[in-house]
């Protein structure tokens, strides 16, 4: 990532995705849409979406594309304390997957034939929620005005996605309340 790289992700692309953001009603569509734009836009390998669990202190993957069932199944996915894009809060690139000591599979990376990965954070306000890791069969060449873009549209996720889960408390709630009788309500 040392040499200047052509962008792209021009602004209509940028406006459309930032437009489907602010508009859709459905989360895992939406999730499946920008996972899948990723990885087209970019032309890599593929694309994940991972949300923290703060019970289990691991990522869930929400939704993918281009990898393998096998790979998405490898195990549960724990959170570095200092090395990664979810602890630091900002994108962390791995040129080398098979040699980084913050890799925690790197026998299953090798078999499905992953080189390199992109980690950028979702926030909400200043919390990572989650990220979206880029996974490719070589070295990942994405211009930071690219890395920069994508970061601002993860930063409007993570505000749709922590509505989303304000809105099933509250419809969580709204339930519950119906089935109290008459006079506690």
């Amino acid at each position: 990532m040392t040499k200047a790289l052509e962008r792209r992700f021009n602004l209509e692309q940028f406006r459309s995705i930032s437009h489907a953001i602010s508009t859709y009603d459905d989360l895992k569509l939406l999730l499946a849409h920008i996972t899948e734009g990723i990885a087209r836009t970019f032309k890599i390998k593929g694309c994940c979406t991972l949300i923290l669990d703060e019970k289990e202190n691991q990522l869930f993957r929400v939704s993918s594309y281009g990898i393998s069932r096998e790979y998405l199944e490898k195990g549960p996915i724990f959170i570095d304390e200092k090395d990664s894009a979810f602890a630091k809060g900002e994108p962390v690139f791995i040129k080398d997957i098979q040699t980084d000591p913050r890799v925690q599979y790197p026998k299953q990376a090798a078999l499905e034939n992953i080189a390199s990965m992109l980690s950028i954070p979702i926030k909400f306000k200043h919390t990572v929620t989650g990220v979206v890791r880029m996974y490719h069969d070589e070295v990942i060449a994405i211009s930071e005005q690219d890395i920069e873009s994508l970061s601002v549209l993860l930063e409007h996720l993570g505000v749709v996605i922590e509505n989303n889960g304000l809105q099933n408390v509250i419809d969580q709630f709204k339930v519950a309340m119906s089935n109290l009788p008459h006079r506690l309500r």
